[in-house]
């Protein structure tokens, strides 16, 4: 396995990104995401249409180097601490005697196992949501849209250290950035798994090829690939995922959707009757007319495309359940926040979700019209920040300062164009 250049330290409890290069030219950098036409070693010299046109949701991808010089976003010792916060969804999975165990935290330092311990996995979901240094390493996968970009979750594992055989119901790249780890992969077709485990591992798994990753080395996997991945030393792995709600998720999200709209229309207030009831002598079966009555109610419920829109944006930029946005403990006046933006940019914090569609624009689960904001609310939304000079041009526009700085205030966005 040829060796690639990279700043790796020898530990990773040490390993970070270099201090030695200005933060202002890493951020601008490393923030934009491919341009769809151009070829890129993210995705092994492919452009991104190249990719999404013949790889994406079809079949694996090995990307040797794909990110030359990488060091972990986060130490071990600041993955480990992350581990420990209560608004933070961390997992802790053991293998040993052939048993799987499964914990979920916080996990204070000492319940963590030694790090001279093999075969345990500590895995830290949506790290992006809390550290600048992870959000930028996710907008590289932009080329993506954001309505399908989930997280970025990161592993640490010792020796032997896995997860076990498994699939996912969803898009994965499994980028390596400390040590090595050996992944099998197969295409198999019996997706049964091991009853009675704590985890989703595969009952029978059937590998046809196997990759070492190196640090900067990167695997993409279509949903329902069969993977197993086993550090060989002490290692650590991003995982950057995407969302795929099943169509149940997506029925019930909607239909409750459709019902609070109906509410705050006040549509709904007219309650069932039945005037015509007869006595019963059987009170526990449901009567058939109550059936035939409501499921007329039902056949009445009717949706068009901008209400499934409508649905959409909202629920795709919903904040997590563990998301609290951190609203400035002295907020600038809206006067002194347009002087101090037209000094240093701004940009959307990096919990916030802003999408947009033809219609309205959708920023942490609420909607707003897009008529009078269109053209600075869809670069914000794409950029994810605007520059200085480009808010003092933008600031003409009517009523901009003011909703931004509501959004300042409410910790949805900061001042500054660098975390």
């Amino acid at each position: 396995m040829p060796k690639r250049p990279h700043a790796q330290p020898g530990s990773p409890g040490s390993a970070r990104i270099s201090s030695h290069q200005p933060l202002q030219n890493r951020a601008a950098h490393a923030l934009a995401p491919p341009a769809p036409d151009l070829p890129t070693p993210l995705l092994g010299n492919l452009s991104p249409a190249q990719f999404m046109r013949r790889y994406w949701q079809k079949k694996p991808l090995l990307i040797r180097g794909a990110m030359p010089g990488l060091a972990s976003p986060l130490t071990r010792d600041e993955l480990f601490a992350l581990a420990d916060r209560d608004d933070v969804e961390s997992r802790l999975i053991t293998h040993a005697r052939k048993k799987w165990a499964l914990e979920h935290g916080p996990f204070a330092p000492d319940e963590l196992p030694s790090v001279k311990r093999r075969a345990w996995t500590l895995l830290v979901q949506g790290v992006d949501l809390h550290d600048e240094r992870a959000r930028t390493l996710l907008e590289r996968f932009r080329f993506v849209p954001d309505a399908r970009l989930d997280d970025l979750m990161m592993s640490y594992a010792t020796d032997g250290g896995g997860v076990g055989p498994h699939f996912d119901s969803y898009d994965v790249f499994l980028l390596q950035v400390h040590g090595k780890r050996l992944w099998r992969i197969g295409a198999q077709r019996d997706l049964t798994l091991e009853p009675g485990l704590p985890l989703k591992v595969l009952q029978r798994f059937e590998p046809d090829t196997e990759w070492l990753l190196e640090p900067g080395d990167m695997l993409y996997l279509p949903p329902h690939i069969a993977h197993d991945g086993i550090a060989q030393g002490e290692c650590m792995t991003c995982s950057i995922g995407f969302r795929a709600p099943t169509a149940t998720e997506l029925t019930a999200q909607f239909l409750y959707h459709l019902a609070e709209r109906q509410e705050d229309a006040n549509v709904s207030s007219a309650r069932y009757r039945d005037p015509q009831q007869p006595a019963v002598t059987q009170p526990a079966e449901v009567p058939a007319a109550l059936v035939e009555k409501v499921g007329a109610i039902l056949a009445k419920v009717r949706w068009n495309d901008a209400d499934v829109a409508s649905f959409l944006g909202a629920y795709l930029s919903e904040p997590k359940p563990s998301v609290v946005f951190d609203a400035p403990k002295r907020p600038l006046d809206e006067m002194r926040f347009i002087q101090q933006a037209a000094r240093a940019g701004i940009r959307l914090d990096r919990k916030t979700v802003l999408l947009y569609d033809r219609r309205a624009y959708y920023l942490n689960g609420e909607e707003n019209a897009l008529s009078g904001a269109k053209t600075w609310v869809t670069e914000l939304a794409n950029q994810r920040r605007l520059s200085a000079k480009r808010f003092v041009t933008l600031s003409s526009l009517p009523s901009m300062t003011a909703r931004v700085h509501e959004w300042y205030c409410a910790g949805w966005i900061q001042v500054g164009e660098l975390g």
